[in-house]
């Protein structure tokens, strides 16, 4: 047994560990795609780029491990079953479930750790992408003039080129238009040709011009009837300009720390029974202004709904007994009251609807602690049985048929989760609708499995074609 188990062990670890690999690639390249538009012309070093990746191949993990798992058991007992392996081993009086109860403990052990990652690991590594990537996305493009292109990317100035000579330092035909006085294009210096070079430390730009012109429209845009004009002319004139725009600024983790994706089970807790807390809270003023407004309704439990029927146009002849302006009166303080009710409605709604949607964020998230677990588990017991009855191994059939079913899973979890954010179903309930609609389809096909059921032979079913519909 135990060579035959160290067979099993050693035919699964190696499809289990290259899948996972390849589908951690293909997400990657899949982030890669998505937001190469903040990664090109940025100048960005290469430890930042393998940093951001890094991180972000580890955000990926929950994506790419129950793939690998599913795909890898389908593999490996799909292969067993093609080279007849598994028919020498059940000839020898070992049954299925014996075969698969190391696989099992393995999934066991990696459902164990895929929770520590979820709960551990993964909150630090989305700290980490997410401020990197933030980062990223609010850096300048790279300093790059091009020949007879206005440039801007400088704050407060716009640079002319008409021409850059080999060594791209000595520039021709030079126009620099300033902009800090902010007002327009009354500041411009012509030069004939110049000197751009970068200081060591990449701080800043020094720019040295030589016999041109400086154009100055002073008096500002209040006098537009006489404005004084400069025009002064150099030989030589020396411009710097500040780079630290330029450079990637690392922003405080802090500042993303609280948010629910960086958060444990622990603090995920903690978070939720604050937010309830502080939206009961909001309820109670809202009921206690809502109170203080209309007098009339203390006499109901706002808290039950429990309104009188506002529907029926309201009784009026109160109001004969009142002269002409104080019947105005009373019906515009009445108005009054109601706009002021109504506008704080629809403000606490809102804000009362947002405080909602986070509490709901925070639960999805305390359940996706666990679903990723268990997705591991289930979906081994559905790749390893359904190899052992296809018994078709390689990458074509079982590839096509993971992916399938993964994509049925992720569907089917996408669907809840999203039901959950618009607070149709509670959390648990779309969080664990995937698991609990694929966990008897592993049942299902483990007790086919382990019964030698004919149920994908093919023979079977043209059998009962033949039989029931060739009539």
């Amino acid at each position: 047994m135990k060579k035959i188990y160290i067979l099993i062990l050693k035919s699964y670890s190696g499809p289990l560990i290259m899948t996972f690999f390849i589908a951690l690639f293909v997400l990657l390249m899949q982030f890669l795609w998505k937001y190469v538009d903040d990664l090109v012309g940025k100048g960005l070093s290469w430890d930042i780029i393998m940093q951001l990746m890094f991180y972000a191949s580890a955000t990926f993990v929950p994506l790419a491990l129950p793939l690998a798992i599913l795909l890898s058991s389908l593999m490996t007992f799909g292969n067993l079953g093609e080279r007849y392996e598994l028919v020498a081993i059940k000839a020898a009086g070992i049954s299925l479930s014996k075969v698969m109860m190391p696989l099992v403990i393995l999934s066991f052990l990696i459902s164990v750790g895929a929770f520590y990652f979820s709960n551990i690991v993964l909150p630090l590594a989305n700290l980490k992408f997410t401020s990197i990537l933030y980062d990223v996305r609010q850096k300048k493009l790279s300093l790059n003039i091009k020949e007879g292109e206005y440039y801007n990317g400088i704050d407060g100035y716009v640079i002319r080129v008409l021409k850059k000579e080999k060594d791209e330092k000595t520039i021709r035909k030079v126009m620099l238009y300033d902009h800090t006085s902010g007002l327009g294009n009354s500041t411009l210096t012509i030069a004939d040709s110049g000197i751009m070079v970068t200081t060591p430390d990449k701080k800043y730009l020094d720019i040295t011009l030589y016999n041109g012109y400086n154009f100055d429209e002073r008096g500002g845009r209040s006098s537009l009837s006489a404005r004084p004009f400069q025009r002064t002319k150099f030989a030589e004139e020396n411009h710097r300009f500040d780079l630290s725009a330029f450079s990637l600024n690392r922003t405080n983790k802090e500042l993303f720390k609280s948010n629910f994706q960086m958060l444990n089970l622990k603090q995920l807790t903690h978070a939720q029974d604050s937010l309830i807390t502080d939206l009961n809270k909001q309820k109670e003023l809202l009921n206690k202004n809502l109170l203080s407004v209309f007098h009339y309704f203390s006499v109901y439990d706002t808290l039950k709904r429990n309104f009188p029927d506002t529907s029926k146009p309201l009784n009026q002849d109160f109001l004969l007994s009142f002269t002409k302006a104080e019947q105005s009166r009373i019906l515009d303080f009445a108005l009054n009251d109601a706009r002021v009710v109504k506008s704080g409605l629809e403000f606490n709604k809102g804000a009362i609807d947002s405080r909602e949607v986070v509490i709901r964020r925070h639960q999805i998230e305390w359940h996706r602690k666990f679903t990723l677990s268990f997705a591991c588990f289930i979906l081994f017991f559905i790749g390893a049985p359904f190899g052992a009855i296809i018994r078709k191994g390689g990458l074509g059939l079982p590839l096509v048929i993971s992916v399938i079913l993964f994509v049925l899973y992720h569907v089917i979890s996408m669907t809840g989760e999203k039901s959950v954010r618009a607070g149709a179903i509670p959390a648990y309930e779309g969080m664990w609708i995937a698991s609990a609609i694929l966990l008897p389809v592993g049942i299902l096909l483990t007790l086919k499995a382990t019964t030698d059921s004919s149920l994908f032979d093919t023979e079977i079913w043209k059998r009962l074609y033949y039989k029931y519909f060739k009539k």
